[in-house]
């Protein structure tokens, strides 16, 4: 065990990509100590993509991509603009909005940040606010791509906790509320102390022709329920309800119905048994080719090609990681590396808060420094079992480990998104991360909140029969 996670050590260290190391580090392993045949090697790494639910992972990188050609991005935020945009600190609150509108069809942090993050970053630049109030309130709201369903990280967690997909989804509705909320008291304090105003002014007009789009994609289940009583099937109510909203929004113009009705779609086809987790990924990507295409016609075939080959490149960096995670999370396994950890877990306490908390530690200290896909897949077969022992239930551990992890790209010296955001900002690695700093804050009472009240995770996917 030592040679192996030290080999892996040394080899990030000397700056070996994360995947470079896992594979290296195990074949040294496998060659010195033959555990196993050459073969088992290869077998293992074909093995760990040869998965079901990893069919997922191309879709909402593609779906991701997409969304930032389609010009859903700024009718989101003129959305956002219209609802928020009139409170003090106005286009801070936008940017949260905006964030978890957007979140409901990427699934990924970076998606957000490069994409509605571009947007937002630049909009509170020319109204005046300091660029490093702008870098912050925007990465803090980029961690909630992957809480709100549908994510990419639990798509991989799901898969190599073999937890349900769809009840981590609908795991990650609560918490994202709870830090939706927590980062708007935040800006709310913020722009008291600062002095910030809001950016647009109030009118009652744009309130409420935002507050009914929202009314409008809240009032879509309802009207199914409707048609269903009446005597249709319910595949007959969705298509008729569906084709009167796409109508609807044809002659209203509404900004961002069709991008609210995502997270809608997904979670109702879901729910409904229409299709899997897995799937929902392909109805992901074929929502977002008809609204760039045929509803706002903002897509060209150069465009669309663009995205296509984006999405093959970090598809292949993506399962690459998987592919070296597997043989080395199985070299974990052999060389009892989970079993040891468990042991001295309960050596050192019985008690699971204490146990919550060591592992928060270790997910924050590891989640700088990893990438997540990587970090995901090296860390739930040690965690799982020992997560079992003090009866955590699998979906609570995915919303722990996942919020760290995105916590973890905020932070030096890998955080992905942090890079990303100094890059737009044009401000210094380090200046990024000073400004990022205050808004760690409203994160960390969201970790705890969701560490320590399993309720808040648990309660919607146990109401829907999804675990038990």
């Amino acid at each position: 065990m030592l040679l192996l996670i030290g080999a892996f050590l040394l080899l990030m260290m000397v700056g070996a990509p994360v995947a470079v190391a896992m594979a290296v580090a195990s074949l040294a392993y496998l060659l010195i100590y033959g555990v196993a045949p050459d073969i088992v090697a290869a077998q293992r790494m074909i093995a760990g993509v040869e998965s079901f639910p990893l069919i997922a992972v191309p879709f909402f990188i593609l779906a991701g991509n997409l969304m930032n050609i389609a010009g859903v991005t700024g009718r989101i935020y003129h959305f956002a603009l219209s609802l928020v945009g009139w409170m003090k600190g106005g286009l801070a609150q936008v940017n949260i909005i905006g964030s978890v509108v957007f979140s409901g069809m990427s699934g990924t942090a970076l998606a957000d940040a490069a994409g509605i993050g571009t947007i937002e970053i630049k909009a509170m630049k020319d109204h005046g606010y300091p660029v490093e109030a702008a870098v912050g309130v925007t990465a803090a709201s980029a961690t909630l791509g992957p809480i709100f369903p549908p994510s990419l990280p639990f798509v991989i967690y799901g898969m190599m906790a073999n937890a349900s997909i769809g009840a981590l989804f609908m795991a990650g509705i609560l918490p994202g509320l709870v830090m939706t909320a927590l980062m708007m008291l935040t800006v709310y304090i913020f722009a008291h102390r600062y002095g910030w105003g809001s950016d647009t002014p109030f009118s009652l007009k744009q309130l409420a022709g935002a507050t009914l789009e929202v009314l409008v994609v809240l009032g879509f289940p309802v009207a199914v329920w409707l048609l269903v009583q009446i005597g249709l099937s319910i595949n007959l109510a969705v298509l008729i309800a569906l084709a009167t909203l796409i109508a609807l929004d044809w002659y209203f113009d509404w900004h961002a119905v069709m991008a609210l009705m995502a997270p809608v779609l997904l979670i109702g086809g879901m729910t409904m048994g229409w299709f899997t987790p897995t799937e929902a990924a392909v109805a992901a990507v074929i929502w977002t080719l008809f609204l760039g295409l045929v509803r706002y016609r903002t897509m060209t075939f150069r465009t669309l090609a663009k995205a296509s080959f984006d999405t093959i490149e970090t598809t292949a960096s993506v399962l690459f990681i998987v592919t070296a995670a597997s043989i080395f999370a199985w070299l974990l396994t052999v060389s009892q590396a989970a079993q040891l950890f468990s042991d001295a877990m309960f050596a050192l306490t019985d008690n699971w808060w204490t146990f919550l908390i060591i592992v928060n530690v270790l997910l924050l200290v590891v989640g700088a420094f990893l990438d997540t896909i990587a970090a995901i897949s090296i860390l739930v077969p040690i965690l799982m079992p020992v997560a079992a022992r003090y009866g955590i239930d699998p979906v609570h551990l995915g919303l722990i480990l996942t919020l760290n992890l995105m916590i973890g790209l905020l932070t030096p010296p890998l955080g992905v998104v942090l890079f990303v955001l100094s890059r737009i900002s044009q401000l210094s690695v380090e200046r990024t991360a000073l400004a990022i700093l205050p808004w760690l804050i409203p994160l960390m009472i969201a970790l705890a909140l969701i560490t320590f009240v399993p309720a808040i995770t648990l309660w919607l996917p146990t109401q829907f029969g999804l675990i038990r």
